[in-house]
């Protein structure tokens, strides 16, 4: 496979904020430094959120391929992420990714196969596989 690349600018705005933009999209994204920093502002995405949400987002990606693949019937996928900021050795880290996935399936007859498709998607996950930070699943099945 030839290499792929994402192309994202940013420009600052003021303060502690900026836009962040793709010539690849369409819509921009507000960015500023989180509120548990010095100057951070609240209700603006931050890296921090923005690292949970690329890691949430190539889950949900991946659990629809490999669901597609397997063949699997299902109602509904929602999966709630937990990015953990801490300081190590003098340097803050995004430790940790606890993703929540809910899966409904349509047949209780799937659910093991359900649960080793979620585990298949959570080794297979991009994103998971390029950062450092521990990645780990707390997965629902209903059916």
């Amino acid at each position: 496979m030839e290499p792929h690349y994402y192309n994202v600018n940013l420009t600052w705005i003021s303060d502690r904020k900026g836009e962040i933009s793709s010539p690849e999209l369409e819509k921009t994204l507000e960015v500023a430094t989180p509120p548990q920093f010095t100057k951070g502002i609240e209700g603006i995405w931050s890296p921090e959120h923005l690292l949970t949400a690329a890691v949430n987002s190539c889950f949900m990606t991946t659990f629809l391929a490999v669901a597609e693949n397997s063949k699997l019937d299902f109602k509904l996928f929602d999966c709630k992420a937990k990015g953990k900021l801490e300081q190590v050795e003098g340097k803050f880290l995004m430790t940790e990714v606890i993703l929540e996935p809910t899966l409904v399936i349509k047949n209780e007859a799937d659910k093991e196969r359900a649960e080793r498709i979620l585990q298949k998607t959570e080794a297979a996950c991009l994103i998971s596989n390029s950062i450092k930070s521990k990645v780990s699943m707390i997965p629902t099945i209903q059916y």
